[in-house]
């Protein structure tokens, strides 16, 4: 019997932002619930850290810019098939719940689901149904701290955070949205109780990519690719399990297509199947994961093309558009509905001396042409290793990987950052 699937996408969370995984300050009592009663896939990655083209490459299983979602608020080539056809192909009844932000409606013919319950209900006896519940939250605006969650002076702040009042303010209010994503999660959830079908259903959860603050949302560093992804399908997926196998969003169509009893998806997608790795077969799935930022499209923000490819441990960037200062709705003069009240701080901090200040606000505006990190000693991607003489075979393989993909991705760098106008989605 092809199981019932619900596919739970947030907008902006930081694959590590979940009590499950350690994280004391923000609540996600029903997220690490799921958690617990399925699969922790810590070595999930977006291929974009942006909303349109992290969503558009999820449910076509296709990297951005060959599926031509490639900038923010575009829409894929005409033609390119979706999870909708492709489930759908195997009797499958599809629908969307809440955030959309992709196009065209011809490539993603979801239907519209304003009545999650009546859904899940509807056909229960004679149709298999895929729902996917695209959230709001944790996206800015974050709004007032909700009551119970820990006060700005008392909370951790992660590597690629600069410590001032204003920052402490923003990451608990952050926090505070995550905190609301859970509960809608927990909502969701159990309405597929009420279904009497989740002993049936495979429920994954994850985000379009990571949080927006400076080194995540817009950029190829790790706060802005990896992402949380959580698997349960009770009786097949092994409860309180966790792996570090590299997947990407491409990987999770091909995966559900599997689950759903198809043999291949027709050698159109980018991804593969990860069942193995949910079903605890395999420990092992990609030995590659790439990343492309369109910042061209982007909100406030001119060309700034990046690449980026990782084997798990080593990670190389590069920055196509190195010789401009980068800029973005986060390092506006004024605050605005993007949060970005506490960068005024950090430059502040910066002039007046602050060496710690210095480095964050440069790593973020000025960055060299390439990058490479050990993750594994430096998970903060703070000490790029591409000058170090024992760095010249791993930069030779990893660059040639990159090359290899631009090149099946028909990704032409600049060019193709210069081409995002063309792929604008029809208002």
């Amino acid at each position: 019997m092809r199981p019932d699937i619900l596919l739970i996408v947030s907008d902006d969370h930081r694959w590590d932002d979940l009590g499950a995984c350690g994280n004391a300050d923000v609540r996600t009592p029903h997220l690490d619930r799921l958690a617990s009663e399925g699969l922790r896939l810590d070595g999930h990655s977006t291929p974009s850290p942006m909303c349109a083209p992290g969503r558009m490459a999820l449910y076509t299983g296709i990297y951005p810019v060959r599926n031509g979602g490639y900038p923010n608020h575009s829409h894929a080539h005409a033609g390119t098939r979706s999870m909708v056809h492709h489930l759908g192909g195997l009797g499958y009844r599809i629908g969307l719940h809440g955030k959309w932000h992709i196009g065209p409606r011809t490539v993603f013919p979801f239907e519209e689901v304003a009545d999650v319950a009546g859904f899940l209900a509807r056909d229960a006896d004679t149709r298999p149904r895929c729902l996917v519940i695209a959230t709001a939250e944790p996206h800015a605006p974050w709004g007032p701290l909700p009551v119970g969650c820990r006060s700005p002076d008392t909370v951790a702040l992660p590597s690629n955070l600069l410590d001032t009042p204003a920052t402490r303010d923003a990451l608990a209010r952050y926090y505070g949205a995550v905190a609301r994503l859970d509960t809608v999660v927990g909502g969701h959830l159990a309405a597929l109780e009420t279904s009497g079908r989740a002993e049936d259903a495979l429920v994954i959860y994850t985000s379009d990519h990571g949080a927006q603050f400076p080194g995540g949302k817009w950029t190829c560093y790790q706060p802005g690719l990896r992402v949380p992804c959580i698997a349960r399908w009770p009786g097949r997926i092994h409860a309180g399990t966790v792996t570090t196998a590299l997947t990407q969003h491409v990987d999770i169509l091909p995966t559900l297509l599997a689950a759903a009893g198809a043999t291949d998806n027709g050698g159109v997608l980018d991804g593969r199947s990860a069942l193995p790795v949910l079903l605890g077969q395999s420990q092992v799935h990609r030995s590659l994961v790439y990343g492309v930022q369109t910042q061209l499209g982007a909100i406030a923000s001119g060309p700034y093309p990046v690449r980026s490819v990782c084997d798990g441990r080593w990670k190389l960037i590069r920055n196509l558009g190195h010789h401009a200062t980068y800029a973005n709705v986060l390092t506006a003069a004024t605050a605005s509905v993007h949060e970005n009240h506490y960068w005024p701080e950090w430059v502040a901090a910066a002039h007046a001396g602050d060496s710690r200040a210095a480095a964050l606000v440069r790593r973020y505006l000025h960055r060299p042409p390439v990058e490479i990190y050990d993750l594994q000693a430096d998970p903060g991607e703070f000490d790029n290793r591409v000058d170090d003489p024992q760095m010249v075979a791993i930069h030779q393989r990893l660059a040639e990987a990159l090359d290899a993909w631009m090149r099946q991705q028909g990704d032409l760098g600049m060019e193709t950052e210069l081409a995002a106008p063309s792929r604008r989605m029809a208002s």
